[in-house]
């Protein structure tokens, strides 16, 4: 059955410095393990070491079972595309020599050729092509609703991210593979698809290792918690009701220990120190005097115990300003094929949760209050001295593809590089300065958006999905920073912690109504 073993593994950035050194832990079978840490400490590279698609410079992975594989970002191309990318590898390499015996047959059909298309078919076969197309048509179905030879062709950008999301983890829940690396599955997600893939990995048999950053989803799915932290890892063998205490317990342990250490060294070296003034005028003392310097330099050749982990200090300054006592109206308010005609005021202060289905036209919503022309009728207006910001939920943002991180903070709000650095410093981003954009972890790009916020000086903001790929911690200083806002909030959002520190929620049903609602409601 499907097991992780990963022993002493240590991997480097291709500048040399370490990211891991000497990461060891398992994941035995049936486990549900969540992979935890700060943004950028090496969570998703370690899921590509165990998928063998990275190379460590030391150390061991042995994986019992097939590996299946849901990346944090998704692709391109088609809904057969996506299927093909997380079925069992032999299947993948069997139907690409089944497409290139098809094209060569149909490019010269003679006998040679027929032979190989033949060969090609039952290579498919063996490999389970065929019975995984019969799970593929059950995925479909459960997902999107529609069996898999109507939908095979459908581009994924027809599928909103959510849609994309269940398809991929219908097919590896289902699949073969008996152990699955889950990067952010629940990004995209609604809360029903939530909860739904929180009783999928509790009932599935296969060993899971996931990462996410939803503190409610890692309370229900996981049964042990796995921390990168310090360029190693450690593992809390219960769930995650107990790991913030057990955190603690372990950060106490480490500064008692090191402290310890300190002490004995000092005192060694005391020792040390009163033994060679003494035998300098007393040869009866040399050999204690030797021996205490053994001692010593045995001592701290086997150097220090480990160090108690950095805590994050990501310090979010979000201004804002004094508005109109009106934020944002709305009357009759229709967007066009998404919600019918609603009514609503939003005052200055206020933090609004706008909740409901994927589809349902949050993002719609939201883009609209911040000028784009998304099709409607009736009227959204905000109110005077209010300037909309808006987080965007999916991080594309190809305005910032190919530039430095430090260069847009200088270049968009016509600061020196050394304002810069501090300001990307406050949000831990310092190190990454010299990286472009693209190439910073999900949670770094959507810390460097929240800056980008902060320094616009907008006094509304609207935030689409905005802890999707923060970390606890960063996520809990969003809340803070929020918590300081100097203006008024909407917040589209699946993350139930995050939606408890909402004053009142707006419910975008899947009928197309809008609600209000003083409590975040997830049924509708």
């Amino acid at each position: 059955m499907g097991h992780v073993d990963v022993s002493g593994v240590t991997y480097l950035l291709p500048d040399g410095r370490p990211l891991l050194l000497e990461v060891s832990f398992k994941v035995g079978e049936g486990a549900k393990a969540a992979l935890v840490g700060p943004n950028g400490a090496g969570k998703s590279t370690l899921l590509r070491l165990i998928a063998g698609e990275l190379t460590p410079m030391d150390g061991r992975i042995v994986v019992g079972g097939g590996i299946g594989v849901m990346r944090q970002f998704l692709g391109e191309g088609t809904v057969r595309d996506l299927l093909i990318n997380v079925a069992p590898r032999r299947a993948r390499e069997a139907l690409t020599e089944l497409e290139r015996a098809e094209a060569a047959l149909a490019a010269c059909d003679d006998e040679p050729h027929q032979l190989g298309y033949a060969q090609a078919i039952a290579d498919y076969a063996d490999a389970g092509g065929y019975e995984l197309e019969v799970v593929w048509d059950v995925c479909a179905t459960e997902a999107l609703g529609l069996p898999y030879e109507r939908i095979k062709d459908r581009s994924l950008a027809t599928l909103s991210g959510g849609e994309q999301k269940r398809l991929m983890l219908e097919a590896l829940l289902r699949g073969p593979d008996e152990v699955l690396l889950l990067d952010e599955p629940d990004n995209y997600l609604d809360v029903r698809a939530k909860q739904w893939l929180e009783r999928a990995i509790r009932a599935s048999g296969k060993a899971v290792l996931l990462v996410s950053h939803d503190r409610r989803l890692l309370a229900e799915a996981a049964d042990r918690i796995v921390t990168v932290e310090g360029r190693g890892v450690w593992v809390h063998g219960g769930g995650f009701a107990s790991y913030a205490e057990a955190r603690r317990q372990r950060k106490e342990r480490l500064e008692e220990r090191r402290q310890r250490w300190e002490e004995e060294r000092a005192r060694l070296r005391r020792l040390v120190h009163t033994l060679r003034q003494r035998s300098a005028g007393n040869d009866a003392l040399a050999g204690a005097y030797q021996s205490a310097v053994t001692r010593l330099e045995r001592f701290e050749r086997a150097g220090p115990p480990e160090r108690a982990p950095k805590e994050q200090n990501v310090r979010m300054r979000l201004r804002g300003g004094r508005t109109g006592k009106r934020a944002v109206v709305c009357a009759d308010l229709e967007l066009t094929g998404l919600l019918r005609p609603f009514s609503t005021e939003i005052w200055y202060g206020e933090r609004v949760g706008v909740l409901g289905m994927n589809g349902t036209g949050k993002s719609h919503f939201l883009r609209l209050l911040a000028g784009e022309p998304i099709a409607h009728r009736g009227l959204a207006r905000l109110g005077a001295r209010v300037s909309p910001g808006r987080f965007a939920q999916t991080h594309l943002r190809p305005d910032l593809h190919g530039r430095l991180t430090a260069e847009v903070v200088m270049r968009e709000h016509a600061m020196t590089r050394n304002e810069a650095m501090a300001a990307l410093a406050r949000y831990e981003l310092a190190p990454a300065g010299g990286q472009s954009f693209e190439t910073l972890s999900g949670g770094q790009q959507a810390r460097l958006q929240i800056l980008l916020l902060e320094l616009s000086g907008a006094t509304l903001l609207l935030l689409d999905e905005p802890t999707d790929n923060l970390d606890l911690a960063s996520a809990e200083a969003l809340q803070r920073g929020l918590g300081g806002f100097e203006g008024t909030v909407l917040a589209v959002t699946h993350d139930r912690w995050f939606a408890d520190d909402l004053d009142r929620y707006l419910i975008f049903g899947a009928d197309g109504v809008v609600r209000e609602s003083g409590e975040p409601r997830w049924d509708l």
